[in-house]
């Protein structure tokens, strides 16, 4: 089996609940970036050993919170020493709007997986856009290169729609799937 983490930031609780949903797919331990943007020396311990890495944000302003791109640059130490090379990366985020530019917030994602030369994993999920097609539907936001959910922003986290939480851990199964492949 796969060591894989799932390394988030969450604003409200709603991109806690996605990642819960990511990592019971994926078979996973979590590991919370603070309401400052740190991540303590165990959570970078268990990055260091993991196969594969899944990185979650809500979508703030067409990206990244500042808590996770505090996390992202603190991440420079292992990229100096190439220490994340070939880990699988995969990708997650939230937004209160169907679109909230969330596909920004997964290209950042990507491009910092690239930076530490490793390898994405996105959903590998059809989307749901067919005429008969459902907001609770599987992949109804309709991502290739990640997870993506949305919110309506007077929501609780306990209102996220059951179609957004089964998407984010088929994800994670797949991310599991790949892991559990490569790793031989």
């Amino acid at each position: 089996m796969a060591n894989i983490k799932v390394v988030f930031h969450s604003g409200y609780g709603h991109t806690l609940r996605m990642a819960e949903a990511v990592a019971d797919g994926a078979g996973a331990a979590l590991i919370a970036i603070d309401k400052e943007g740190n991540l303590n020396e165990a959570g970078w311990a268990a990055l260091a050993a993991a196969d594969a890495i899944i990185l979650g944000s809500p979508t703030y302003m067409g990206s990244v919170s500042w808590q996770f791109k505090k996390f992202a640059d603190a991440s420079s130490k292992p990229w100096f020493t190439q220490q994340w090379k070939d880990k699988l990366f995969a990708g997650f985020t939230n937004s209160a709007t169907m679109n909230g530019d969330k596909l920004s917030t997964l290209h950042y994602m990507f491009t910092l997986a690239m930076q530490h030369s490793g390898i994405w994993v996105g959903t590998g999920m059809m989307p749901s856009n067919a005429k008969a097609a459902q907001r609770n539907d599987i992949n109804y936001v309709g991502s290739f290169s990640g997870a993506m959910a949305q919110s309506p922003s007077d929501s609780s986290p306990d209102e996220m729609l059951p179609g957004d939480l089964e998407t984010a851990r088929l994800f994670g199964k797949r991310v599991a799937d790949t892991a559990a492949r490569l790793k031989g």
